[in-house]
């Protein structure tokens, strides 16, 4: 009898096991192996990097790149276990041909954070896209000095072996000959085909990946002929044949990437590892850029990820880092207005749409940022009693000029305002820019302080989130998630049960 009730209780403690983990499975966060983001902080209000960092841990992100080493986000990233690249922005990599720099570079922004509990750096992207063809060769002579420099320094710090230097590129250091665009002709262009070929054997030779921004979207931008279902992933009707492979493409990533593995071919390093340093979606400042479009390519880019599909060339894992993160509205609008709108979250860490960066297609709101806190509920908006207006085109300007206007432009979210809607759009976004100071809503008398919401359709008339210094601490730990408040409670239940079930066996 006494048997017979032990092995009662080990089945219920059993049971109880399998409800945990069955628990935890609800409330775990699974993503994409080797997937990552891009954490850029070009933005005129920014999230303390603490709420970024836990942002990122809330949704199960393990991978995070950035586009500098600055203090404040190396020392939230401090302890998180989060596996990063730093970056060394163009403008710097001059001084990294100095190998006393290049030391200097890594015992600050490296070294310093390498010990037990500090920052997981894994890579240091030297540069960013420096061979860009607007660039008109201005860091083509300093890149690869600064990319030896860089990696000698690791080396002689002890740390070589397990980060490795990189030059995030942009995919227009390859292309296909006009008379045979296809893939397998890929190869590097012909103005820097040889340091690319130098680039790629030091990379080898300190077992170093490739890293290529891909864009899609760039595809289509500006180009109306552009097939428009080739740069999603479900399918395009009329697929391109690569005559010398046989190989069908449905979707442009897949061919830019071959084209690439063409080209490390064509050099000698087909099996190079390569890292897609920024693929994405925008949602705004360009007709084709919306949350619709943005849902459709994410959520076939995540499946095939997830898949291990790879590419036709190169089959298997790819290592990803979508691009991006967060809005920043104070980005260079150069290579077209939708670059203030790439981010997976708006400009206060709050989800755009569902996504499952599991890749399971069980699309659901990312966990938004926590406890951010908000400028109080008054916008600036057009005045109707304005006599003069004659003044009304040149303070729209001035309220552009200074704060981010791109959702006005064509096709974008605010396209369809009237004359008096873009102006109060645009004073709105020069007034919240300024902290609501009650100076910036006036323009000569053409605009006017609110507390109504003067939000249109599609057109969010924003309320900027509070500086960094602003936010609070104790109402961060005040407002705890739900599901880890119930996560708490039950782990309480289930130590209290379990310790009843042992004691009496």
């Amino acid at each position: 009898m006494m048997e017979r009730m032990n092995f009662s209780k080990w089945v219920l403690v059993i049971r109880l096991w399998g409800f945990f983990f069955f628990f935890i499975g609800l409330f775990g966060f699974d993503v994409v192996e080797g997937l990552g983001v891009n954490w850029g902080t070009q933005a005129t209000h920014k999230l303390p990097p603490k709420t970024v960092v836990q942002m990122l841990k809330d949704n199960g992100i393990q991978k995070v790149k950035l586009f500098d080493s600055e203090d404040s986000t190396m020392t939230a990233l401090t302890g998180s276990g989060l596996e990063v690249m730093v970056a060394i922005p163009n403008d710097q990599l001059q001084a990294m041909n100095s190998y006393k720099r290049a030391q200097e570079w890594v015992k600050r922004n490296v070294t310093r954070y390498n010990f037990s509990g500090g920052v997981n750096i894994k890579y240091v992207a030297v540069g960013n896209e420096p061979f860009l063809s607007s660039y008109n060769g201005s860091f083509l002579n300093t890149t690869f000095p600064a990319l030896q420099n860089i990696q000698k320094a690791l080396n002689a710090a002890g740390i070589g072996d397990s980060i490795k230097a990189t030059v995030p590129l942009n995919a227009d250091v390859y292309n296909s000959p006009e008379n045979n665009p296809v893939p397998s002709a890929g190869r590097f262009r012909t103005d820097i085909n040889q340091l690319m070929t130098q680039i790629v054997q030091f990379l080898d030779a300190n077992k170093a990946p490739f890293t290529v921004n891909i864009y899609p979207f760039l595809s289509l931008y500006g180009n109306d002929n552009f097939p428009f279902d080739f740069a999603f992933f479900d399918g395009a009707p009329n697929p391109v044949v690569d005559a010398a492979t046989g190989i069908q493409y449905t979707n442009v990533f897949d061919a830019n990437f071959d084209t690439l593995v063409s080209a490390l071919r064509a050099a000698g390093y087909g099996n190079m590892p390569i890292l897609v340093g920024e693929v994405g979606w925008p949602t705004d400042g360009d007709k084709n850029a919306n949350t619709g479009n943005a849902y459709r390519f994410y959520n076939g880019l995540l499946q095939r990820l997830a898949s291990n599909k790879g590419t036709p060339l190169r089959p298997g894992n790819i290592e990803v880092y979508l691009f991006g993160l967060i809005d920043e509205d104070a980005k260079s609008i150069a290579p077209g207005s939708f670059e203030r709108h790439w981010g997976i979250f708006r400009y206060d860490g709050q989800p755009k749409f569902g996504i499952d960066l599991s890749g399971q297609g069980q699309n659901k709101l990312p966990v938004p940022a926590q406890s951010v806190m908000y400028l109080p509920n008054k916008w600036c908006m057009f005045n109707p009693n304005a006599k003069d207006v004659s003044k009304l085109a040149d303070n729209i300007n001035y309220a552009c000029t200074f704060s981010d206007c791109t959702a006005l432009g064509y096709g974008s979210s605010c396209n369809n305002l009237d004359a008096n809607g873009n102006a109060s759009y645009a004073f709105n976004m020069y007034y919240q820019a300024q902290d609501q100071d009650d100076r910036a809503c006036n323009f000569e008398g053409l605009a006017v302080e609110t507390t109504q919401n003067i939000s249109q359709g599609t057109c969010n008339f924003i309320i900027q989130i509070q500086s960094s210094s602003a936010f609070s601490i104790r109402r961060q730990q005040q407002q705890q998630q739900p599901s880890l408040i119930i996560a708490s409670i039950f782990l309480t239940i289930f130590t209290f049960v379990a310790k009843d079930l042992l004691s009496s066996l």
